[in-house]
């Protein structure tokens, strides 16, 4: 049973060579994250964050944003000690073993590919209002994957498809064309956010705004199943946050790991944060919270809607592709990464850790992985696996805690480029929240989880542990030290 707690040497991973190019920069990463972070959280979750926490789902924006700084301040002083691909996958290789490293890497993997599937049929939807404006009309059936629209027979969402293929070919061609789209989309994103905020701020009655908590922290309303509240409403925007993790596994592409990975973390988490309060106190300032319910899928267009700013309404929808074009993006990117350090280590097949002569990128594994999330958007209707997303990155972020309370006992002399100011209280805040708002989830997304925990814990038993690196280098030294024996 020892070798399910193998671990990696830090010195070794440190020194081990990666044949990836390193083009990535403070204001890339920054980028990177920002592309991740900004996306679905405004463009979509604002409404039912609304209806679960009224005016306070600003403060719902901040504790979720809270929990993910703490967890941030542990990312950058992992990502500064051993700069690799993998982000918490590698990090818990470190920290606690073989067993526990491919099952968190298997959930980022599920996390990634959900998060990128789920944002896919957002996408389509904007895209497919955005043709209608020109007059171009997609058939309905091509428009959503099956079952997703209630009273519409949809068969496949064909806008999701294809976007999810275009931007596994820019991931596949090179890391230098992948961010330079995603600063420019970030800029020009960031730049229809604030053209919103300075357009609209001016329609705020403060009047909306009161009560400002009506439902408390957590409370259950009479025939209702689901929670309201302060902290439900963090639970839920908490996916909004997903992503700024990914930046973490840009390491062996990025120049200085040790200064720019903990810069470009916590730089796009203070930025995004900023931009959601922001956004949320405007937008439940404008629209009385209960009135959501009318456009719960296209809250920042019933905001605009009400101020009648209708020139408005198009740019924000082009800002809506774009801030969701590069959410798939980066979870398209840190799912590569992923699958490509897990590969290496002989975790998953070779396949998935092959670099490509000319681009230099996982070049099979990312058009492997982007070909199952296209079909996963396109046919699949998977609303139900929402939370999913949101449970597997919490536990991501309870074992990256918890890894940095444990190298600070066992490895108190590693470099550290950065180390995570109050040690050891930001860890175990940092866990407390996650735990906080993992207890927002319903039952079923816990069953879920647990079901796809184990077919990777089959996997790592009947593939894994026989071709693991590790295993491998110790048995050809005890096979050397037998034979000068």
């Amino acid at each position: 049973m020892n070798d399910l707690m193998r671990k990696k040497d830090l010195a070794t991973v440190v020194a081990q060579a990666t044949p990836l190019k390193r083009t990535m920069r403070t204001f890339d990463l920054t980028m990177l994250g920002i592309g991740a972070i900004i996306g679905t959280g405004i463009f979509v979750l604002t409404g039912k964050g609304a209806l679960t926490a009224g005016p306070a789902l600003s403060v719902s924006f901040l504790l979720a944003a809270i929990c993910c700084g703490f967890a941030g301040l542990c990312y950058a002083e992992f990502a500064s000690m051993a700069p690799v691909s993998g982000s918490a996958y590698s990090y818990a290789y470190l920290a606690f073993g073989e067993l526990l490293a491919f099952v968190i890497g298997w959930d980022l993997i599920l996390e990634y590919a959900l998060q990128a599937a789920t944002v896919s049929a957002g996408w389509s939807g904007y895209f497919t209002k955005l043709l209608q404006g020109f007059g171009i009309n997609l058939p309905v059936e091509l428009t959503a994957a099956y079952g997703t629209t209630p009273g519409v027979t949809t068969y496949f969402n064909l806008p999701g498809f294809v976007i999810v293929l275009v931007i596994t070919w820019i991931l596949s061609t090179g890391i230098n064309q992948t961010k330079r789209m995603n600063d420019i989309m970030v800029m020009i994103k960031i730049a229809i956010i604030v053209l919103f905020i300075v357009c609209t701020v001016w329609y705020v009655n403060p009047a909306h705004w009161k009560p400002f908590s009506p439902y408390g922290w957590y409370t259950f309303q009479p025939g209702s199943t689901q929670p309201m509240g302060i902290l439900p409403a963090a639970s839920i925007v908490f996916f909004s946050f997903i992503g700024f993790d990914a930046v973490s596994s840009s390491a062996e592409e990025t120049v200085n790991p040790n200064r720019t990975l903990p810069r470009g973390i916590l730089y796009s988490l203070a930025v995004s944060t900023v931009l959601y309060i922001a956004m949320t106190l405007i937008m439940t300032g404008i629209v009385h919270y209960p009135d959501f319910a009318k456009f719960i899928n296209a809250p920042v267009a019933g905001v605009i809607l009400a101020t009648g700013l209708n020139w408005l309404a198009v740019i924000v929808n082009i800002g809506a592709l774009v801030g969701m074009t590069t959410v798939m993006l980066v979870q398209l990117y840190g799912q590569s990464r992923i699958c490509y350090a897990m590969s290496r280590d002989g975790l998953f097949p070779p396949l998935f850790g092959e670099v490509h002569k000319k681009y230099l990128t996982p070049f099979k594994g990312t058009w492997f992985f982007g070909i199952a999330t296209a079909l996963a958007g396109g046919f699949i209707n998977i609303n139900v696996l929402f939370e999913m997303v949101n449970i597997g990155t919490l536990s991501a972020f309870i074992i990256v805690s918890a890894g940095i309370l444990w190298m600070r006992k066992t490895q108190p002399d590693a470099h550290r480029g950065f180390k995570a100011p109050g040690v050891p209280f930001t860890p175990l805040i940092a866990i407390v929240f996650c735990f906080v708002l993992i207890a927002g989830l319903n039952w079923e997304t816990w069953v879920r989880f647990l079901i796809w925990s184990g077919i990777g814990i089959a996997i790592y038993f009947v593939y894994s542990r026989k071709h693991s690196a590790l295993a491998k280098n110790k048995t050809s030294a005890k096979a050397a030290t037998q034979t000068q024996q």
